[in-house]
């Protein structure tokens, strides 16, 4: 239902689309509840959805990844998020720094590093943001200090993504003086290694799934040759990785969404008010139209920025805009959803309640509400 029509896509993206809707459903949605209630890590998820390829999918194929370009990567991101956004996010996370080693590794850290994460063998992790640092990235204070033909890392992380189940993490700190942008740099870090310690992890609103942990680096020794390209070069390519980001999170947005609006469907036609289905009321019938409408919006936005992705083309207004959009629509979706099951819609025997609580990060993390409006008035006036 809602879905985007086939029309508009091309028979592999078609077939991608409906091939992520299987496994989500099948895998990902008959556990979702309970991981919500417990908080476990989905392992044999993890292993089975990795087997078809959707753990791998932007790493290349020569690595054992399925090579897929970043709009079916956002339909299946969708997908996913319909049946679990905790998952989704955590599948994002982890696909994300495939994408980012396949674009600025070298080959020796691609031959290392890309099969185990196509395989999820590893688990990704993206070490950025910090306790007083969230989304202003330059302000960054976890260092990188050359000793010999190592570096050593020290610093606090926070709010990190499969930090504490990672096996492999990118970590931006400072390789210059604190401050300044060209003084930031990428790093590969193996999380079982000495002075990687996992201190928390959040107990969290929502999305339960998406283990969240702050992470302690501690003298951490990592080899020189762990280096993502050049020193004083991690800036962009953090930049970057939250750019793409956007537009996947406006996927994993819509997804919940879509799934708000069919509980709200369902629950509407079987419902009864004055001896009719609540549908029958022009307030409820309304509600379901604008969720619709919006949610059809979002998704061709999203789409429209992806595209821009995959051709190579500018797209940062483009992808604040997808952001902001979808997560500001998925939150009154949710919302709306929830208002039509009444009473039933805020106790956990209905999923919109689980909705409700999973979307509301999605307009804070990959850059807050307000910073995509920041980023969206700098690029217009730019012009």
């Amino acid at each position: 239902m809602s879905s985007v029509s086939n029309a508009f896509l091309s028979e592999q993206e078609v077939m991608i689309r409906e091939s992520a809707r299987r496994v989500a459903t099948e895998v990902v949605a008959p556990t979702a509840a309970e991981r919500d209630r417990t908080g476990a890590w989905p392992r044999d998820e993890i292993q089975t959805v990795a087997e078809v390829g959707f753990m791998g999918m932007l790493a290349p194929q020569e690595y054992g990844g399925s090579g897929s370009t970043f709009v079916e990567y956002c339909l299946a991101i969708e997908e996913f998020a319909a049946a679990d956004g905790g998952f989704a996010t955590m599948m994002h996370v982890h696909n994300s720094t495939a994408h980012v080693l396949k674009s600025s590794g070298s080959d020796a850290q691609k031959q290392q590093y890309l099969p185990d994460l196509a395989s999820a063998k590893r688990i990704g992790a993206f070490l950025l943001s910090e306790p007083h640092a969230g989304s202003d990235t330059a302000a960054i204070r976890t260092t990188a200090r050359r000793d010999g033909d190592s570096y050593v890392l020290n610093g606090s992380k926070q709010w990190i993504s499969n930090g504490n189940e990672a096996g492999f993490a990118f970590v931006v700190a400072v390789t210059g003086e604190r401050g300044k942008r060209d003084a930031i740099s990428l790093f590969v870090a193996d999380p079982k290694d000495p002075g990687y310690e996992s201190v928390r992890v959040e107990d969290k609103l929502g999305q339960r799934t998406a283990h969240t942990a702050q992470i302690q680096l501690n003298n951490m020794r990592i080899p020189a040759a762990n280096l993502i390209g050049e020193e004083g070069r991690g800036y962009g390519k953090a930049l970057g990785l939250l750019s793409d980001g956007r537009v996947a999170i406006a996927a994993l947005s819509i997804g919940i969404a879509r799934a708000a609006m069919e509980a709200a469907i369902s629950y509407a036609k079987d419902r009864e008010a004055y001896g009719k289905p609540i549908t029958a009321l022009q307030a409820v019938s309304f509600d379901l139209a604008e969720m619709a409408m919006q949610i059809d919006v979002a998704r061709q936005y999203m789409l429209y920025a992806a595209r821009l992705i995959d051709a190579g083309l500018p797209n940062v207004k483009e992808a604040s805009i997808a952001k902001l959009y979808a997560s500001e629509m998925a939150e009154k979706v949710c919302s709306d959803a929830l208002q039509i099951h009444g009473g039933y819609g805020y106790v956990n025997d209905f999923p919109v309640e689980r909705y409700y609580r999973d979307v509301r990060v999605t307009k804070i993390y990959e850059g807050t509400s307000h910073i995509q409006k920041l980023i969206i008035a700098r690029q217009i006036l730019a012009e």
